[in-house]
Order: structure tokens, then sequence, then C-alpha cells
């Protein structure tokens, strides 16, 4: 099909220009090599497209009937390649991008606004999950996720500095409770789970050298921080959420947050993708707009 299609396209600009010499110089290529493949072509066919003498050249009646069913398909394709071309180097058109709520809330949403107004001809289909993506399989351009769960053959650009975990219960969980003072404490309390692709959440903590990890039991198994947090606020038990998350609950007492010295910075949030080469304008805006300054 692609040398039928190369052959076409060939056979139409000698047409048009009538001339081998025109075209040879309009195409780039030799006159030995036009006539080569306008023979080729009509030997295919089984027909004569072109008259010939030593000083014009002419469509037959042939010849003219398949230009005119030609040139709109050849414009038509003309115009989806520019089309494509475009992408590359104008910002415009959708966007697949794959996150988490939270990286959705953190990440993308402060800064959507600006990014809208400066470019308003990109449009971002946003799918939030839970957990790593492959981003080739679920035909996605680009991720937002924790740097720790990026494959090592990714692009990964931070979008966040260091983020750190914060274990928070309500004044009205702990009115009856000891607050836990070592990360052993949380199986005398009541947890709230996250639950990842791989299944529940095991609780990481460190001190100095020293590293815990906690199968931590309780009433609910969730799979969203926001609704963590909204268990925590309720009394439900002991939560786990991003420090920015609920750093205002904290503030306004809502939240009481333990183990804190128990809980080192681990890394942000990165936009990843498969490749740097002939990346879409939109993407590279998108990278721009969102990379950490």
């Amino acid at each position: 099909m692609r040398n039928e299609l190369n052959e076409l396209a060939t056979f139409a600009v000698v047409a048009s220009e009538r001339s081998f010499t025109r075209a040879a110089v309009k195409l780039g290529v030799s006159q030995s090599a036009l006539s080569h493949t306008i023979r080729g072509l009509e030997q295919r066919l089984e027909l004569q497209l072109l008259a010939r003498t030593t000083k014009s050249v002419a469509p037959t009646a042939a010849g003219a009937a398949l230009l005119e069913d030609l040139s709109p398909a050849l414009e038509q394709i003309a115009r989806a390649l520019d089309r494509a071309r475009s992408i590359r180097h104008r910002p415009a058109g959708r966007l697949r991008i794959v996150m988490s709520r939270s990286a959705a809330v953190m990440v993308l949403l402060p800064r959507l606004t600006a990014f809208a107004e400066a470019y308003p001809e990109i449009i971002l289909d946003v799918v939030t999950v839970t957990g790593p993506v492959d981003l080739v399989a679920g035909e996605f351009d680009a991720g937002i996720q924790l740097g720790e769960y990026i494959q090592k053959d990714m692009i990964a650009v931070p979008v966040t500095r260091e983020l750190r975990l914060a274990a928070v219960g309500s004044p009205r969980y702990f009115a009856s409770r000891r607050l836990p003072q070592k990360p052993r404490d949380l199986h005398d309390h009541r947890c709230i789970t996250l639950r990842l692709p791989g299944g529940p959440y095991r609780w990481e903590f460190e001190k100095g050298r020293k590293s815990v990890t906690i199968n931590v039991n309780g009433p609910l198994i969730i799979d969203d921080t926001h609704l963590v947090i909204e268990a925590a606020l309720a009394g439900a038990g002991i939560g786990l959420a991003y420090e920015e998350q609920v750093a205002e609950y904290i503030v306004k007492r809502r939240l009481i947050r333990v183990l804190e010295d128990w809980t080192p910075p681990i890394p942000g949030f990165f936009m990843y993708y498969p490749s740097r080469q002939h990346q879409p304008a939109a993407l590279s805006a998108l990278v721009n707009a969102l990379r950490l300054s």
C-alpha cells in the first residue's frame, strides 16, 4: 500500500505539472526515477496514464480520470499530515493523564486554571486510579505518581518536593485511648487501612536507623486518602494521609497527629512518560507547567 500511494502521488505531480523535469525538481528526485515509477504503475494497471513526446507530457483519458479521482484524496491526506505535524509544534489536542486522586488535588488542580488560560486548545482527559499504572498498555500520554513506584525506563520530572505521611485521629477517638508512642502501639488501636492494587498498604515507619512495618487492623479498608481523612474526622480510627492534606485539620485541632518523629520524608510526586523523542507540544507544555521550580 505504501508503494502504491507513493506511485499514485508521483503520477499526480507529473500529470499536474505536465513535465517530468518540473515534477522531478518539485519532488527532489531524478527524471529517470520518475520514469521508472510511472512505468511500474502503468504496467501494474495495464493502462497508459501519460502520453509522452520529446517535448510534452499529458494525461491520457484514463490518466485524466484517475487524476480527477486521486486529487481530492491526496489533498485530504496532505491536510491530515499537516494536522499531525501541527500537534508536534502547536500546544493543542487531548492528553490522557492518569494519577491518584491525591495527586490530582495536590498537583494538578492548583495549577489547572493558569494552564487552561495559557493553553485553551489543550484538553486534559484525567483518569484517577490507586496505585501504579502501565502507561503504554493503558494508552496514556503521561501519569503522576510517587517516585518510588515509577518504572526505571520512564522519563520522570519532579512536580512536588518531598512528602511526609501523617498518622492522625480525631479528639473524639483519642478521648478514651492513649496516644500511640511507637508504631507497635498501633496494634492496640483501630486503624483505617488504605487499599492498593497489591493489597492493603502496610504502614512503614522509620526513626534514625530503626525501620518498622506494621500490618494495621481496623473497621475500614478504603482506596482513597481523602476518604481516609473523612473517616478519621468522623472518629472511625487512626488514618494515614499526606501531611499537606491534614495540616489545616491539625491546626484547627480537628485531628491529632501521632508518631510524627517516626515519619521521615519520602520522594514526592513525579510526572512520568515513556520517551522524550518527538514529544507533542501539548505534553511539553504540561510538563513545563507542573515541573517543580
